[in-house]
Order: C-alpha cells, then structure tokens, then sequence
C-alpha cells in the first residue's frame, strides 16, 4: 500500500538554476518564499500536525516529503533545520520518515550519510533525461555522470532511490528516451517518475512556444511513449509511482499547451492493457468461444475511456465468442483467457 504522503513545499528553494520547463509555483501551487526561510520552519509542525489529523493518516505509513526544490541544495543549517522539525513526530510514531527530491549533481560525499540519520528514507533525483543533447538544451546544468554517482552515493547506506523523468523535451527523440530508460534501469533505482513536458507561463519553454520554436507532445504521443517507458520499467520490475503531474488550479491556470490530463497515469495503464490483451487475443482467436479474465479493479483501465479499448478490440473482431469476466480474485495487470 503506498504511504500517505504530507507534501511540503520548499518551491525553488536550494536551486539556483530554473530549467527550461520549470515554473514550480505554477505546477505545486504554492508561492516562492524566498528569504523566508525562518517563517516556513516555523510552519513545517503545524502542517503536519494538520495533515495528520486526515482520515487518510490513520490508515497508512505516513512520510513527510519536502519537494519543489533541490533539498540537499539548501544550506546544511538550513536542512538540519526543517529535519529537525519533522523530529518530534517521527520520535512519537506518527510518522514513518522523510522523503525528499533535490539535483543529481547535489549529492556529496555526506550527504547520504546526514540525510539517513535525521530520519530520510526516501531519496528522489530530479534526473529528467539521459541524453547529454538534451540535458544541454532544457538547461539541466548536471550530466549523466553526476546521475550515476549520485545512485551510487546514495547506495551506501539503506536508502530508497527513485528517478524522475519527463517525455516531450526539447532536443529528445523517442530512440534517446527509450534508451534513457533503459539506462536508468541498468543504474537500479527502487522506483521512477515520468512526467510529460508541459508549456507553463514564466517558464522558459513559453517564449519557444509563442516564437514556434517548440512543440509539445500531443497527448496521444505523450501516452504513447509513456506506455513504452513504463514496460521497460515493468519489465525490471521497477515499479513507476506517478506518471502526470498532479492536477491542480495553479496548473490549470498557467498552463499554455501540451499533453496534460488529471488521469494520464490511468491513460497510460489503459493503453498497455489494451496491448496485452490484443496480443493474447491474436494468438487465440481461431480457438472457439473462451473467457477473458480480468481483475475487477482494472475494470476501468481495461475497458479504457468512453470504452474505447473495448470498441478498438471488437473493429478488430477480437472479442466474437469471448465471454469478458471481471473477477476480485483475478490479479490486478494480469489478463487471462480460458476455453
């Protein structure tokens, strides 16, 4: 079961950099708080202290996460500082421990060290790409080297480690994405990160849009190469926590063009499921009346939005004698088909 996770928002905070895709008050809805660091410090119990009195604490391991900016990117006081507070809360058991995303190339020496024992579990590198070409061009300011020692850094005491990535960059080409992933993979992250490049106001990727110099994914492309990325990761057993960003009004608000949608993880699910079950379809279909099974809690994916997998499937005549079954017991991602 994934934890119950209590967001906190460092926006932009220990990132002197601003990639070329990046407006992060745009995309977590939060404001900048620059130079008022000792005010968030001081809010940092209270959030969580309203946070845990959600239903939804009660019932799962609860993390505290600081994202929006590169953590380990802050000033060590700093860092020890907003550690600190999340403390007392760990101490009497109403949360598990800390979860925190920061920069590739701002992981030293002892950083894994300082994080483990003030009470991090959860490391996630904001990675992004594995092209050289296209780190350059989205003004990444790290390079695949500092990717590689930073997991391997971070590999020395028992942390968890994931990997953000995103699809539709300038420069990318689907060759250099799958061969991204497939990187990664070999690099052995406990878990990943897709997120779609999206065209936000205030980031630099605007001016390119309105000039014509850049074009986002369309959705279907996005879903598309997405679906690729996740079977790599399926395939090695890694699972993909998030694929989209979250939804939110900010979002909505700032968000000039590209491959956006509140459910696009499910998008992206629905499009492999599809795959799996044409495929297993194809290789049957000359074999008389059969039963599909399918989990009752892919129900949704499996019949895809508007029903269109189901319609994809019967234009293909895929479903003539199939009894489609949709059952509790039946694992979830598992289809199978019986005389």
């Amino acid at each position: 079961m994934p934890p119950f996770i209590i967001p906190i928002f460092i926006t932009h905070q220990g990132c002197p950099h601003r990639c070329i895709f990046c407006n992060q008050e745009s995309i977590t809805g939060t404001a900048e708080h620059s130079g008022e660091n000792n005010k968030q410090i001081g809010d940092v119990q209270e959030e969580i202290s309203a946070w845990l009195q959600r239903p939804g604490a009660l019932k799962k391991e609860v993390q505290v996460a600081f994202y929006g900016g590169s953590f380990t990117g802050l000033p060590l006081q700093l860092q020890t500082d907003l550690l600190f507070a999340v403390r007392p809360f760990i101490e009497c058991g109403k949360v598990a421990s800390i979860r925190l995303s920061t920069r590739p190339d701002y992981i030293n020496q002892e950083t894994p060290g300082f994080l483990y024992e003030h009470g991090v579990r959860t490391v996630e590198l904001g990675i992004q790409s594995l092209d050289p070409i296209v780190l350059e061009k989205s003004r990444r300011g790290h390079t695949i080297f500092h990717v590689e020692e930073a997991i391997e850094r971070l590999r020395e005491v028992p942390l968890l480690v994931g990997g953000q990535l995103m699809v539709g960059l300038p420069g990318e080409t689907v060759a250099g994405v799958l061969r991204g992933a497939r990187y990664l993979v070999a690099l052995r992250p406990d878990f990943a990160r897709i997120y779609p490049t999206l065209v936000i106001r205030g980031s630099g990727l605007e001016g390119r849009y309105l000039q014509g110099t850049y074009r986002p994914l369309s959705l279907n492309k996005a879903v598309v190469l997405t679906s690729r990325l996740k079977a790599i990761f399926d395939e090695a057993a890694i699972p993909i926590i998030r694929m989209g960003l979250q939804p939110t009004t900010d979002l909505e608000d700032n968000l000039l063009a590209g491959p956006h949608h509140p459910a696009f993880g499910e998008l992206v699910k629905s499009r492999l499921i599809y795959k799996k079950t044409r495929k297993l379809l194809k290789k049957s279909e000359k074999d008389g009346k059969r039963k599909l099974l399918v989990s009752l809690y892919d129900e949704s994916i499996f019949r895809g939005q508007k029903k269109c997998n189901l319609k994809r499937l019967s234009q293909l005549g895929l479903l003539e004698e199939v009894e489609l079954l949709f059952d509790a017991d039946q694992p979830r991602g598992v289809i199978c088909l019986r005389k």
